[in-house]
């Protein structure tokens, strides 16, 4: 059975090492915002400096953890 993530998880390692923190911390921002619009969500990581496919595939997590948690 592979260990590799699957889906949005996937970028995490690369989303931590290039923005300088946790997916936990990028979680509470996108939480704290108060929004569930995706579009909105991925406007706002990109005021933090993500790009559109990282910022993408953490919301789609965060939108949707239920779909991720087998992947």
């Amino acid at each position: 059975m592979s260990t590799t993530p699957k889906g949005p998880a996937s970028y995490f390692p690369s989303i931590e090492a290039k923005y300088g923190r946790s997916i936990d911390e990028w979680k509470a921002v996108l939480r704290d915002s108060g929004s569930s619009a995706h579009k909105e969500l991925v406007e706002l990581l990109k005021t933090h400096g993500f790009g559109h496919g990282h910022a993408n595939a953490l919301v789609q997590h965060h939108l949707h953890p239920e779909k991720w948690a087998a992947a």
